[in-house]
């Protein structure tokens, strides 16, 4: 036997004991001990870019309505930034609804409460964006006096009121419901009254808008679309607060919530 081995055992097992204890001490200082700055975790710091607001979630409507809804790059999805709260609020409904057909828009609404399609309104519409400048028309210039006409003075002949009798005389829109028509593209102007026409696109009855369209042909509808998305916006851009006197003809909407929508960064909206 050597010594070591020898005195360990003339000790007895306590020896052996003792030292396992002294290491665990030792251990249990290190792990209690505060680490050196150097090696301390840095402090958490939420990353705003996915912080749950309102305005992060509504960053998907950016793919197709451009950067803060300021519309689309290829003339198809509109401006939806600043528009009057009820309209945004009316179009959601019907793509939820089944008045408007867009397979897209249809799986991000549907399933969406009232409530916080109304969030979603208000979000967009107080949007305060600058406009950019109208592209210039190729089109003949007697459809463009044609679509002036339409838009100005309507044709009395076929029962067709003028545009700006509804949508304000400068056409930026009149709260809380009606839309501007400055400021779109041409291709949106179209399509949307070209899916009137085909009975594709509907609104609340009485629906005004598809009255109106019955009673054009197609080559008004294109005068009216190149004329309007041609024309140079107002240096107020804002939607009008107070209606006309008297409205030309009937036109029916979703009844509005009578509160104001909840806060843009809760999540109790959603259904």
């Amino acid at each position: 036997m050597t010594p070591k081995i020898a005195f360990i055992h003339r000790r007895g097992p306590w020896v052996a004991v003792l030292s396992l204890l002294a290491l665990l001490s030792f251990v249990a200082l290190l792990w209690l001990a505060p680490l050196p700055a150097a090696w301390a975790a840095p402090a958490y710091v939420p990353d705003a870019r996915f912080a749950d607001t309102l305005a992060r979630r509504m960053e998907s409507c950016a793919a197709c309505h451009g950067a803060q809804g300021r519309a689309g790059p290829d003339g198809y999805y509109p401006r939806i930034a600043g528009k009057p709260a009820g309209y945004l609020y009316n179009q959601l409904l019907n793509f939820r609804d089944g008045r408007r057909h867009y397979g897209l828009m249809l799986r991000m609404v549907d399933p969406l409460s009232d409530a916080y399609l109304w969030e979603i309104a208000h979000y967009f519409a107080a949007l305060d964006l600058p406009y950019p400048a109208p592209q210039p028309s190729t089109a003949p210039p007697a459809l463009l006096e044609r679509g002036r006409q339409l838009v100005q003075q309507g044709d009395s002949a076929r029962g067709v009121p003028a545009c700006i009798a509804c949508h304000g005389a400068a056409l930026t829109g009149v709260a809380p419901n009606v839309p501007g028509l400055l400021g779109l593209p041409r291709d949106y102007l179209a399509s949307q009254l070209g899916a009137w026409k085909a009975r594709v696109r509907s609104a609340h009855a009485p629906d005004c808008m598809a009255q109106i369209v019955e009673r054009l042909a197609p080559e008004d509808l294109a005068a009216a679309s190149n004329w309007l998305a041609a024309q140079p916006l107002p240096a107020d851009t804002h939607p009008v607060a107070a209606p006309p006197q008297a409205w030309p003809m009937a036109c029916g909407s979703a009844v509005l919530p009578d509160r104001a929508p909840p806060a843009a960064a809760g999540t109790e909206s959603r259904r």
